[in-house]
């Protein structure tokens, strides 16, 4: 940007109708204003910096480029991209850091003065249509609110929400009439054809109200809106703009504008105008998947005004991001308080406030005794995000996960739990079965306020469903075949240890019938090891391994899900120790590891693979399938390599930045990563009840658990030099072994670490000392 068009942006930031100066409060080191949501906005986070109240259905965000092709459409998933010069609008639907995208639910852009212009314009072409200039210089971003200067408009626009409500204050210049665009054809991933329906209406009280449904990322999906402004409207165009000729602009009414009371079409556009105002202009909004009267009783579920709900939204934050107590430098301060808000965002409330929503057989439910919710990136999120859950927020918000994943599965057309679900529909993007984890995890760590035999028939019903994923091959021939099945190497190891978690709650529950029958599928993983090359490999129906191989390749579609036989090789948390016995024992297994760390990629191109980000060697940081890798030392007995590894892996793919996070964030999965090995700890085999030691990076932090009980990790004489565990001490006393167990940890006290500049390779070593693995335990 040009120093003239910063010196106006700043200049309208300036205005009289400005934001209120931060408080001391609002200024002070506290967890609030650590946290910053530009974080992951660049880059490949795929982050969004708007307005979210935690878990909160709304996630009102400016979005700068709805009009993207598909392909250029990655770096846009979350609708802002840091680097773009203008914002189009603001909608009020969004993913926090998923790889692919959808959303972007009625988007509303203030405009000022005498001419409207109908069309966005282009986003590379800064100044046309009614997108707008920004400078960061003019944005505000914290948690639950975002505000920026719209420096064509000289219009500054505020955003906050609450869990169901999304309200917006516009300060219009002096003496210039004010408008708002509700631009109902706009969408993420936008293309011809997307928009199936939509709907606005003006009711006789001045709330405005309408629906949308689109074939997008899920397949027809619902959304009902509901709009009240805080001033009464002077007049309002509702237009359909499927079958006219675009214009530049219009002054009052013109050719194409519809003032009846409703309007429905593919390609609508409301006008509303409110005349010279001598205030800003507030629009509260919320959304509804159920209908039109859902979406008004959910904006008058929450009172009050833009100060009200950006006030308790706050509270809400605090609460939430006081979960963990932390004392450390400020960049490594800002870079934990910015992940562990992020893995509060989702999953995403979807019941109204009476408990309706829609379910995934496209029909209303109550949810009775629960608040349901969706947006579950499950093939992400069992790994760390939901453990990390476990220890940071209510028994019952983790209750109303399970609940909502089995009722999920009671309403599938198909019988089973969600796959990679959003505002309650399917979009079968992923492999596995790995609600299923993320249910015996919650179960086997205390979790109550759901029916576990239920859940356990959910389960169940899911991994015997043939016609999902090679299942029926799988269950028939103990892997899934890859001249039946794509990517059929990295299910059939998904699936066995999908199948051991089942077996881990059976037992729990005294049904050894089916622990038994899922015990043994669990050890399925064995029949697409290929012990002579030491990788996964993909095996054909006749039970020949697939030829040529090559552990580098990574295409989509082929033998492995964004990954190849380097990551997926990796993957049996269940029990990794017979896994490194077939590589030939510890030796052999640390070898590996570190091959895999060091590779020269200089002759491998994957520039055709969109995920595949943060790469240390073959080591994939920025997808998945990596991120247990790093703590395997430990299984082998070195966890001073583990210490190592971590270190590599955090001063790499970390930053308090907007292109701070080296993949995109998946809902959550990057940054819960970080806050658990930041703590020290991580959970590599949900289920085990098991958290692997790795080394921190905090000087001190303080769990504040759901039980009231306090559990803090210190970390004496931690400094750049002092990178190695010398002694570990819980409660007091000398702990020996590489591993946590959860009991030790929601039970209160303090882990303490001795850090140092050698590695300690007495510390941990022992068999007796080493994570969980079913063939040792």
């Amino acid at each position: 940007m040009t120093k003239q068009f910063r010196r106006a942006a700043c200049a309208l930031s300036a205005l009289a109708f400005t934001t209120a100066p931060l408080s001391a409060q609002e200024t002070a080191n506290t967890p609030y204003a650590s946290a910053d949501p530009l974080v992951g906005t660049g880059g490949e986070g795929h982050t969004f910096p708007g307005a979210v109240a935690p878990f909160g259905m709304v996630q009102l965000s400016p979005d700068t480029d709805t009009g993207c092709l598909i392909r250029e459409c990655y770096g846009h998933a979350a609708g802002y991209r840091y680097d773009d010069p203008t914002i189009q609008g603001f909608s009020m639907t969004h993913f926090s850091g998923a790889g692919h995208s959808d959303l972007g639910d009625f988007l509303m852009m203030p405009v000022a003065g005498d001419t409207v212009v109908l069309e966005p314009g282009d986003a590379k072409q800064p100044g046309s249509g009614y997108r707008s200039r920004f400078d960061h210089a003019s944005e505000t971003a914290q948690p639950g609110y975002y505000a920026v200067t719209l420096a064509d408009a000289g219009v500054r626009a505020e955003m906050t929400a609450g869990t169901r409500v999304g309200v917006q204050r516009y300060a219009f210049p002096a003496g210039k009439a004010a408008h708002l665009l509700l631009d109902l054809r706009s969408s993420l991933y936008n293309y011809p054809g997307k928009i199936l329906w939509s709907t606005v209406r003006l009711r006789p009280d001045g709330t405005i109200t309408g629906m949308r449904e689109t074939r997008g990322w899920a397949a027809g999906r619902k959304l009902f809106f509901a709009i009240r402004p805080s001033a009464p409207l002077t007049g309002h165009a509702f237009l359909n703009r499927e079958e006219q000729v675009p214009y530049k602009g219009f002054q009052g009414p013109s050719r194409g504008a519809d003032d009846a009371a409703q309007l429905h079409g593919t390609a609508l556009v409301a006008r509303l105008d409110f005349g010279v105002l001598d205030r800003p202009l507030e629009v509260k909004v919320a959304i509804s998947s159920v209908d039109e009267d859902g979406a008004v009783a959910n904006l008058d579920s929450e009172v009050g005004g833009f100060d009200a709900v950006r006030n308790g939204t706050r509270k809400a934050w605090e609460a939430a991001l006081g979960a963990v107590d932390v004392d450390a430098p400020a960049v490594m301060r800002k870079t934990f308080y910015s992940a562990l808000y992020h893995t509060l965002v989702a999953p995403s409330v979807l019941s109204d406030a009476d408990g309706r929503y829609r379910g995934p057989d496209d029909q209303v439910h109550q949810a009775k005794g629960f608040t349901f919710h969706s947006t579950f990136s499950l093939w992400d999120t069992f790994r760390a995000e939901h453990p990390l859950l476990l220890l940071v927020q209510p028994e019952q918000r983790n209750a109303d996960f399970v609940n909502s994943l089995i009722a999920s599965q009671q309403a599938s057309p198909f019988g089973i739990l969600p796959v990679w679900q959003f505002q309650g529909r399917e979009t079968w993007t992923m492999i596995g079965y790995h609600g299923v984890p993320v249910i015996a995890d919650a179960y086997l760590k205390g979790i109550r306020g759901f029916d576990p035999a239920k859940a356990l028939d959910a389960m169940t019903a899911s991994a015997r469903y043939a016609p999902y994923g090679g299942l029926g091959d799988y269950m028939k021939l103990g892997y899934a075949p890859i001249d039946r099945e794509p990517e059929a190497a990295s299910k059939t190891v998904e699936y066995a240890y999908d199948d051991w978690t089942i077996a881990r709650m059976a037992r729990a529950l005294g049904k050894g019938d089916v622990a038994a029958e899922f015990e043994k599928r669990a050890g399925n993983w064995r029949n697409s090891f290929d012990a002579k090359t030491g990788f996964l490999r993909a095996r054909k129906a006749d039970g020949s391994f697939r030829v040529p191989f090559d552990p580098t390749a990574i295409n989509y579609g082929s033998d492995y899900t964004e990954g190849n036989a380097w990551q997926y090789s990796w993957f049996v948390p269940q029990d990794q120790a017979a896994m490194f016995k077939l590589l030939g024992g510890d030796a052999a297994a640390v070898k590996k590891l570190d091959a895999m760390f060091e590779f020269d990629n200089s002759k491998v191109d994957y520039s055709h693979a969109e995920d595949i980000a943060g790469l240390i060697g073959q080591y994939i940081h920025g997808n998945e399938p990596s991120h247990h890798v790093a703590y395997l030392y430990s299984y082998a007995g070195r966890p001073w390599r583990t210490q190592e590894r971590l270190k590599q892996i955090v001063e790499s793919q970390y930053k308090p930045t907007p292109d701070g996070l080296s993949g995109n964030d998946d809902l959550g999965q990057m940054s819960a990563w970080f806050v658990f090995t930041s703590l020290g700890f991580y959970p590599v085999a949900p289920g085990s009840n098991e958290y692997v030691i790795g080394r921190p990076f905090l000087d001190r932090a303080a769990l504040n658990l759901p039980n009231g009980k306090r559990f803090t990790v210190v970390a004496d004489g931690l400094s750049d030099a002092n990178r190695y565990v010398g002694r570990v001490t819980l409660n007091g006393k000398p702990l020996e072994r590489s591993f946590l167990r959860h009991e030790e940890v929601v039970a209160g006290g303090e882990l303490r670490f001795t850090m140092q500049a050698a590695p300690n390779k007495n510390w941990g070593t022992s068999q007796a000392a080493r994570p969980f693995s079913m063939s040792t335990r």
